[in-house]
């Protein structure tokens, strides 16, 4: 029996013992209704007032399995709910530190300031591509929600510097900033970047007015909800096939085709090679859509004289078999 259920059953069994007592004293020895109840609950409590009225011999032996019903009884309460505390105790404890053990081992991971609507939903995405995250978030029902979904969580502000360290900043993959309050997550941006300067940081803009104050605070990018949802409307007005395209390829049951990136290593077998040589083409088996070289030049649809360069980051389309194949061909 868990211990929802003894709980139920001790609350059922004390109302038994209180209406039983109650109506017992009352057939039983004539009394009101009232002091057939108070009577009950002295003698369920051990108090020892005394009786209110002499017993009868028929109400003395009511009385004495009335007694031992309810000792059984309390005994039975004491333990339940001094197991409920314990468990309640325990598990707070354990879950503490459990939550500390995964925090500790976080490495390449993703802190995410905010557990919103914006927030989860990057969760969601980071988690089905294989990626670790955690969150920081001061509201308690929204810290328990990442809890329940078993996310590591860090309860307070993202602008404490000792959240920070205790989300692991140090060893961070990335930085999302998404709580509801634009100054907040100034705030924020402006604390994580005192700590990393390489570290990419991505904030959500509520007010357009924002997107500057927040790159300046030391954003690497900065999306609005709002913009990005009247972008996509007029999107499905004038290319309605474009985005159906890349829903199917991208969306939630997607085609195994994959955008992704991959750098190429000063080691690499690819470098020297240009895009268009059959042996890139045949082993690689993606489409290069760009290159961006170490200057940070971006060059969409890059010629198939193409070089490829130590350094270089390939911007790919193919299968996750093809770009998996690639990383390790780019690899030193």
């Amino acid at each position: 029996m868990n211990l929802r259920h003894r709980i139920y059953l001790v609350s059922i069994l004390l109302g038994s013992v209180v209406v039983g007592g109650t109506a017992g004293f009352h057939f039983i020895e004539g009394w009101n209704w009232f002091d057939g109840f108070y009577m009950t609950l002295t003698t369920m409590t051990t108090i020892g007032y005394g009786e209110i009225h002499p017993l009868s011999h028929a109400g003395r032996v009511f009385n004495s399995f009335l007694i031992v019903v309810a000792v059984l009884s309390g005994g039975f309460t004491i333990a339940t709910f001094s197991q409920a505390l314990l468990q309640f105790e325990f598990t707070q404890v354990f879950g503490r530190r459990r939550m500390e053990r995964e925090l500790a081992q976080l490495n390449d991971h993703y802190i995410i300031c905010g557990a919103g609507r914006v927030g989860r939903t990057v969760a969601r995405e980071l988690q089905t591509r294989g990626q670790h995250c955690v969150f920081i978030e001061r509201d308690p029902q929204r810290a328990q929600w990442a809890i329940d979904q078993k996310f590591p969580v860090v309860i307070g502000s993202g602008s404490s510097e000792e959240n920070l360290k205790q989300a692991r900043i140090e060893r961070a993959k990335g930085f999302v900033s998404a709580v509801g309050s634009d100054a907040e997550n100034i705030y924020i941006i402006l604390t994580a970047r005192g700590f990393r300067s390489d570290l990419k940081i991505i904030a959500r803009a509520s007010e357009e007015e924002a997107t500057s104050k927040l790159l300046r605070a030391g954003a690497s990018q900065v999306l609005s909800p709002y913009t990005f949802v009247g972008n996509r409307i007029v999107q499905l007005l004038l290319r309605p096939n474009v985005l159906d395209f890349i829903d199917t390829a991208f969306g939630t049951e997607r085609l195994d085709v994959e955008i992704g990136e991959v750098r190429i290593q000063a080691g690499s077998g690819l470098v020297g090679k240009s895009l268009g040589d059959p042996l890139f083409r045949q082993q690689a088996g993606v489409i290069v859509l760009g290159i961006k070289p170490a200057d940070g030049t971006l060059v969409f649809n890059p010629a198939p004289e193409a070089l490829i360069h130590p350094g270089d980051c390939l911007i790919v389309i193919g299968s996750d078999a093809h770009l998996k194949l690639l990383e390790g061909l780019a690899s030193a």
